[in-house]
């Protein structure tokens, strides 16, 4: 269609008034003028009618009030062109040319549809608004999909043609892609503002017969690959799938399409993929294939339950693992660095393979809480792997190895089921390395208590904190009591002291049953410090516990050495033959015993106890200790020679003693008659302190509450008390019915479950 003007394709940018000869003619002249150039420009003929006469007829039919005649007529124009002519076209092209015929034809009628909204133009802003109708582009795009696109027989063969080249694209064969591309523009342009007729239309049945196509094929796989290549087809037909819907369909189209392609390979066949012998979730692990976990991850994160399936396999593994290792160490220490190297393994995998997924951490976090409730040595071994590390393990380390070390140890902390008896055996090593000068390093026991803090609250490391303050007191103390023995030349005779004020319940020992009897030298000093320190701080009391005690004693053994020593200690003073000195690192208690030998030869088990007064069974294991050192030849001998300190054994120097190291260390042992817990180490009994934070818990929580159910009371307490422990089922009823009985609570008359807070 060609205009007889200048101006081609003219776009009105006002309205022109209609011209004189226009008024001046009849309106069914100006209606069958402008019917014959809507049928030309349809038809794609050429006309010798002007635009602009074209545009003044239809604006004087406005003009005379005949907008409806010129708009319904406008629209028979276009439905008869559209059943009689471009209908019958469509339908009679062969299948390999249909999609052509059609995308053709929808051109054309856009073009016809363009061209005629110019004409009418006024049409469109005075009689369409008024009469509430559709405006002429819009009603042509309804008509032509009424008419055309959505008539049953075009619908249907619209629909097996854009079917069947995506079937046979995805059967290898070569396609036309533009045609496919083209018919579903169309079909979204037909739905205006909506995308249901592309939806209903092609959508809906090709993600239909996408489900069917892809269920097949996921059964034809799962018996013939293994996880890998099943798992390289899936990546592979997800990536095909978005690219030929991105170039091929509507991009809306991408996500449910790959989203169909995931539940038929994935969704339906995920236990079998993680199980799959040799190449599944477990093989993955134990191999450590992060990238093909990673993949896997990705594909089953997007499916429903996918997550789950995967990390109860990976907990499977993880339970299997950690429970051979909790058999094979459960009895020692070294289950901490064990369980650490699982962590770690497994923590490696949830960043670089399930991109630090939170289900993941809580999984792992489970099932570690689950292995370490396997024994119930994980709380003492986890404190003493500590203990081992702040006396030697961290020495002449940098900051930032020890603070990955810390970081470690609180990963095995978190899940911990016992925390609170944690903390029992925490505080008794921390006072034995800060009594005995065995830390490491100041600053890392105190990154180790900041970290307890931020876990367990300030409640949990309140007494481990006080523990650190008085020993820097004390430091400060003795600083100044040094000084000023120094400035009054006050003489000990050698003897060198050093206190540690312990202040009263922040140190987890038990006070001294009874005053032992100190030797006169170290005596005196100590009641020397006494008056300085009660001078400075009166009020105040000191007691000493000499069983928190230790000593450097010098020492020379005079007789004859039984095997050659090695000892560079070793001297000989004129007169005296094989004469050898040592240092001897002893208990409080060990000294007391081996000063009286300084005015003894030989003593016995009863005049030892008489002239010390310590209690039996520390006296007990000291001698056993002296007597039988396993560094090196034990520093007593006893009569009779028997394994037991008994009644009436003798003691005496074993003058023979020697050593190869000039510093002998006597370590504390234990026998039968001292079987139990050391005086200094009191028996961790937890069922008391745990049924008064219950019993306390369960108070604050009612007094906040005023009124619970049973479970919701139990989960509100489980939560407050995580910190510390987890309390049984039992625990619970039976403090909450204690607590019924003291009348703190009280049920609910018509509501057992149901309980009220008594002020």
């Amino acid at each position: 269609m060609a205009w007889l003007s200048a101006k081609k394709n003219a776009q009105v940018a006002h309205i022109v008034s209609p011209a004189q000869q226009a008024d001046d003619r009849r309106t069914d002249d100006l209606w069958l003028e402008l019917r014959r150039a809507f049928d030309e420009i349809q038809e794609k003929q050429s006309t010798n009618q002007r635009f602009d006469d074209l545009y003044q007829a239809a604006y004087a039919m406005v003009a005379r009030n005949e907008g409806e005649r010129l708009y319904h007529g406008l629209r028979k124009a276009v439905t008869e062109h559209l059943t009689n002519k471009v209908r019958a076209l469509v339908l009679a092209t062969v299948d390999d040319s249909f999609l052509q015929t059609l995308n053709h034809a929808w051109e054309d009628h856009q073009k016809s549809m363009r061209m005629i909204s110019d004409i009418v133009r006024y049409l469109d802003l005075v009689y369409v608004p008024h009469s509430n109708s559709d405006s002429v582009s819009k009603a042509g795009v309804l008509l032509f999909r009424d008419e055309v696109a959505r008539y049953a027989d075009v619908r249907d063969r619209l629909r097996e043609a854009m079917l069947g080249l995506v079937k046979a694209e995805r059967e290898g064969e070569s396609v036309d892609r533009a045609s496919l591309k083209k018919a579903c523009e169309m079909l979204v342009v037909l739905g205006l503002d909506s995308r249901s007729v592309y939806e209903e239309d092609f959508e809906v049945p090709f993600l239909a017969e996408s489900a069917q196509f892809y269920a097949f094929l996921g059964q034809q796989y799962i018996n013939t690959k293994d996880a890998f290549e099943y798992l390289a087809q899936v990546e592979q037909h997800i990536n095909e799938e978005s690219e030929r819907a991105k170039q091929c369909l509507d991009d809306s189209t991408v996500v449910p399409v790959v989203q169909v392609v995931q539940k038929e390979l994935i969704g339906k066949h995920m236990k079998t993929i993680v199980d799959m012998e040799d190449s599944g979730v477990q093989h993955m692990l134990n191999n450590r294939m992060t990238e093909d976990l990673a993949r896997l991850f990705r594909f089953f994160k997007c499916v429903q339950g996918g997550v789950k399936t995967l990390l109860d396999c990976v907990s499977k593994t993880l339970r299997n693992l950690g429970r051979s290792i909790v058999n094979e160490h459960g009895d020692s220490v070294s289950l901490i660095p064990e369980m650490m190297d699982l962590r770690d393994r497994f923590d490696y995998f949830i960043q670089h393979s399930f991109d630090d997924d939170e289900d993941a951490k809580k999984a792992i976090a489970t099932d570690l809480e689950y292995l370490l409730g396997l024994t119930n040595k994980s709380s003492e071994h986890l404190a003493s792997f500590v203990d081992d590390m702040m006396r030697k393990g961290i020495r002449h380390m940098p900051k930032q190895e020890i603070d990955q070390i810390l970081d470690k140890v609180m990963a095995i902390f978190r899940p911990l089921p016992e925390k609170d008896l944690f903390e029992r055996h925490y505080k008794q090593r921390l006072a034995k390395r800060l009594l005995l000068n065995k830390s490491a390093s100041d600053e890392a026991e105190k990154a180790m208590i900041a970290r307890l803090r931020k876990e367990g609250g300030c409640l949990f490391t309140s007494k481990m904190e006080a523990m650190l303050k008085d020993m820097h007191i004390s430091n400060n103390v003795m600083r100044e009591f040094k000084d000023a023995i120094s400035s009054s030349r006050m003489d000990f005779g050698g003897i060198d002291i050093n206190v540690r004020v312990l202040t009263t319940g922040f140190w987890p020992m038990a006070a001294a049953t009874q005053q032992s009897n100190i030797p006169a030298a170290p005596w005196n000093v100590f009641q020397t410090f006494r008056r300085f320190y009660l001078a400075k701080h009166s009020g105040r009391q000191l007691n000493l516990q000499p069983h928190l005690g230790w000593a450097d004693m010098s020492a020379v053994f005079y007789g004859p050495v039984n095997e050659p020593s090695t000892s560079q200690a070793a001297s000989t003073s004129s007169g005296e033959l094989h004469s050898r000195t040592y240092t001897i690192q002893v208990s409080t208690y060990q000294m007391c015993v081996l000063m009286l030998f300084n005015r003894h030869e030989q003593i016995s088990y009863e005049d030892i106890a008489s002239e010390t007064n310590i209690p039996e069974t520390s006296l007990v294991r000291a001698l056993n200790s002296l007597c039988t050192n396993r560094a090196s030849e034990p520093v007593l001998t006893k009569t009779p020679a028997s394994n037991e300190i008994e009644n009436g054994d003798v003691f005496a120097v074993n003058e023979s003693f020697t050593s190869g190291s000039q510093k002998v260390k006597i370590e504390s042992t234990s026998s039968k008659r001292t079987s139990g817990p050391k005086n200094d180490e009191p028996a961790i009994n937890l069922d008391e302190d745990r049924r008064y934070a219950l019993e306390a818990a369960i108070v604050r929580v009612m007094k906040a509450r005023l009124k619970m159910s049973y479970d919701d009371l139990f989960a509100e307490v489980k939560s407050l008390l995580q910190a510390t422990y987890t309390p049984s089922t039992t625990a619970f009823k039976t403090r909450v019915d204690a607590l019924v009985d003291r009348v703190y609570l009280e049920r609910d008359p018509e509501n057992e479950d149901l309980y009220t807070y008594v002020p």
